[in-house]
């Protein structure tokens, strides 16, 4: 049995948002597939996902100093917690989907927000004279991305920075097989965007079976 994150970063679910309609084909079509897996669905919109500020870092330096946790502030307990909960989940998993609207040529700021609180030394990653290694081998990831335009490839591919973004932390943190599916265009080519989305929602489900 797999656990399996799917993590989303979309204030709309899939009756408004074409990202969001492929991740539920491929969702569902991947819980049919494979129905004694986990499936844990993360909405970056609902969770609360701590920014790493001024207490955390103060509350990281006590814990490396050596102090104990109930010396920590309760600001600083309740931030450094949640990270902990967050990464330890994140290292759990075997499979991540990720399903995220490209805005201004990055993801929304909630999905980096996320990232930043998985993005643990010891836990993701180590440091090693070769330079950094990933802890993570052995697992996979999906980005369902969806965008106005046509940003996978193409003149406006060097813009877009957020698949790409996701591509290299997932390789930093040693997920090697990663896979990006795109609905996209919808809005460069409104007369096919029923057909653009059919399309992505098709293939969605069709990776859904072998992921």
């Amino acid at each position: 049995m797999a656990k399996v994150l799917y993590i989303t970063a979309n204030p709309f679910d899939e009756t408004r948002s074409y990202g969001m309609a492929v991740g539920k084909s491929f969702i569902d079509t991947y819980k049919a597939s494979n129905p004694t897996d986990e499936v844990i669905h993360i909405d970056l919109y609902k969770e609360h996902i701590p920014h790493i500020d001024a207490d955390v870092f103060q509350g990281w330096g006590k814990l490396q100093s050596g102090q104990g946790f109930e010396e920590l502030s309760n600001e600083e307990k309740a931030k450094v917690s949640r990270l902990s909960e967050l990464s330890d989940q994140f290292v759990d998993a075997d499979k991540y989907i990720f399903v995220t609207p490209l805005w201004n040529l990055l993801f929304p700021p909630i999905m980096k927000t996320y990232l930043d609180s998985v993005a643990v030394v010891g836990k993701t990653f180590k440091h090693t004279e070769q330079g950094p290694v990933g802890l993570l081998t052995g697992k996979k990831a999906l980005h369902i991305q969806a965008s106005g335009g046509i940003y996978s490839h193409g003149p406006a591919a060097e813009k877009e920075m957020a698949h790409r973004y996701l591509k290299v932390l997932m390789r930093f943190f040693g997920v090697e097989e990663f896979e990006g599916l795109f609905v996209e265009g919808h809005d460069q080519m409104p007369d096919q965007k029923e057909e653009i989305k059919a399309a992505a929602m098709k293939r969605a489900e069709e990776l859904a079976k072998v992921f």
